[in-house]
């Protein structure tokens, strides 16, 4: 027999095992003795009332104990060369867990990415952040792990009819990440302990048969009469394989431009551009939980606004708590900023996009580019923003209040960017039909969040990669380009996800699709 019962606890006390079991037995109102195990099933912060309490949902399991789960990884087959190979470019969450499914279901994953494994990279990582130095293959959005592992690792998502969500926080579980991520209401790794957990994953697809290449960039694919028979790496290698998942990215431009060469179908659609916003966390932590200096127990504190300015949705996004914000630009000649977290999230700051919907109607002046119209506005975006630069990485910034009046700050207020910040009015950059949704949106956002509104925030072009212009349009039920037979479209670069877990999530439902593909 199981009951389930809900606690409201103070921050102090949610991680006091000891202390929510005695309130779980009281509560559900049965004897000690009856309760032969305990377990918390969802954990959330309360922050609506003059002071933060924990939720915290507990199942009491009564006469015996829970069923035991076997992990996920104990069945997972060891494949030789005679199994049926798939191969999978990109080796990002859709990527790897596309190969761990793979190998579920008996099929052998090669994987190819343009980029270096996690510790490789840190050396490029270091040089765009230190030297302003970009390698267009090696960056915060290109190598082992895709864009999430050195940009926060949040693994939130709303995307609960596309897959089995619990089953990829399993396997990062049993591939080195915490527990809690199974309970959180916005489960989070942090960058400092995602790389490692993305290397175990790593090490288990190779030791079940698959294989993995860095430093390889797809660079032509092979189609005859429709049929896709493999792929072209670094312009010479050739290798063949009639099964290819695509999970490049949302920043593979040349990808798309490569498909378009091929006679592949693309579809322009809707995206986001704009800012990224940073405050200092003890001034949001005082907005949102009344205390400037938190309480023990108390994360650092997050926040979510929205707005219409204009017929366009103006929205924050990526919101990252003891935060930094990174350069993310994949390519010389462009300023591109993101956010992160490490897994304590105790940086002095707090960062979030706020960014404004980009529809197709708004691209008049990007027509002749066709399908590529958002993608050249994204670009003509960015490069505008390094040209108003010094020839660095140092991004164009301003103090909220003199964003909003369109003038230059004499001085901007400490930042976590470590390239450093340029005083720049940034309205004179974007885009009209940006920054004046922008300006608004930041006034109306101040009205909902007493205090947001502030001096005290910077206001740093730009944030650009929200999502993909582009879409790599996919049939519904075989999850294949219906231009190029055994060519399957796969997470955040083909437009079907947004985030660790859904690209995870996706990258599953292709490999189960592959599998489907073979037994025709």
């Amino acid at each position: 027999m199981r009951k389930e019962i809900e606690l409201k606890v103070l921050p102090s006390e949610s991680t006091n095992l000891e202390l929510l079991h005695q309130r779980a037995i009281k509560k559900a109102k049965v004897k000690e003795d009856q309760v032969k195990e305990i377990k918390i099933l969802r954990r959330s912060i309360d922050a609506r009332g003059s002071r933060p309490f924990f939720l915290i949902r507990i199942a009491l399991s009564l006469h015996s104990p829970f069923e035991a789960e076997a992990p996920l990884l104990q069945n997972l087959p060891i494949l030789d060369h005679s199994a049926p190979e798939a191969i999978i470019v990109g080796a990002g969450p859709a990527g790897y867990f596309a190969a761990l499914e793979l190998i579920e279901q008996g099929i052998r994953p090669t994987l190819f990415d343009r980029g270096k494994d996690v510790q490789a990279r840190r050396r490029d990582l270091r040089s765009i952040q230190q030297l302003g130095e970009v390698n267009p293959h090696s960056n915060y959005c290109f190598g082992e792990g895709g864009a999430g592992t050195y940009s926060d690792g949040k693994l939130y998502t709303r995307s609960h009819k596309r897959g089995n969500i619990a089953k990829s926080l399993q396997l990062l579980v049993e591939h080195g990440a915490t527990s809690d991520i199974l309970i959180d209401a916005h489960p989070h790794i942090g960058s400092n302990k995602l790389p490692k957990i993305v290397a175990n994953i790593r090490e288990t697809i190779i030791k079940h048969g698959g294989a993995i290449h860095f430093d390889s960039h797809v660079t032509d694919l092979i189609l005859e009469k429709g049929k896709i028979q493999g792929i072209i790496v670094n312009e010479k290698e050739e290798y063949l394989c009639p099964r290819v998942i695509l999970a490049t990215g949302h920043s593979a431009r040349d990808i798309y431009y490569l498909l378009q060469r091929k006679g592949i179908r693309l579809e322009a659609k809707p995206f986001a551009l704009g800012v990224r916003v940073e405050h200092p966390q003890p001034l949001i932590d005082q907005l949102q939980y009344g205390q400037r200096e938190r309480e023990e127990g108390l994360p650092a504190s997050s926040y979510r606004l929205a707005c219409q300015v204009a017929g366009r949705g103006v929205f924050s996004f990526c919101m990252c708590p003891g935060g930094l914000v990174v350069p993310a630009a994949t390519a010389p000649g462009e300023i591109v900023v993101n956010g992160m977290s490490l897994s304590r999230r105790d940086s002095p700051f707090a960062n979030s996009g706020t960014v404004v919907a980009v529809e197709l109607e708004d691209l008049k002046d990007f027509q002749k580019h066709g399908v590529f119209a958002g993608l050249e506005f994204q670009k003509a975006v960015e490069q505008s923003v390094f040209q108003a630069g010094d020839g660095s990485q140092k991004a164009p910034s301003q103090r909220m209040p003199d964003f909003v009046k369109g003038k230059i700050s004499a001085d901007l207020p400490d930042s976590s960017y470590i390239p450093g910040l340029l005083p720049t009015n940034l309205a004179q950059i974007l885009p009209d039909s940006i920054s004046q949704r922008l300006q608004n949106g930041m006034e109306q956002f101040g009205k909902k969040m007493r205090g947001y509104f502030t001096a005290e925030a910077n206001v740093i072009g730009t944030e650009s990669r929200t999502s993909s212009p582009v879409r790599i349009p996919r049939d519904a039920t075989t999850l294949m380009h219906e231009d190029a037979q055994g060519l399957f479209p796969c997470g955040e670069g083909a437009g079907f996800a947004g985030g660790i877990i859904s690209a995870a999530m996706d990258g599953q439902n292709v490999a189960k699709a592959v599998k489907r593909f073979l037994e025709q």
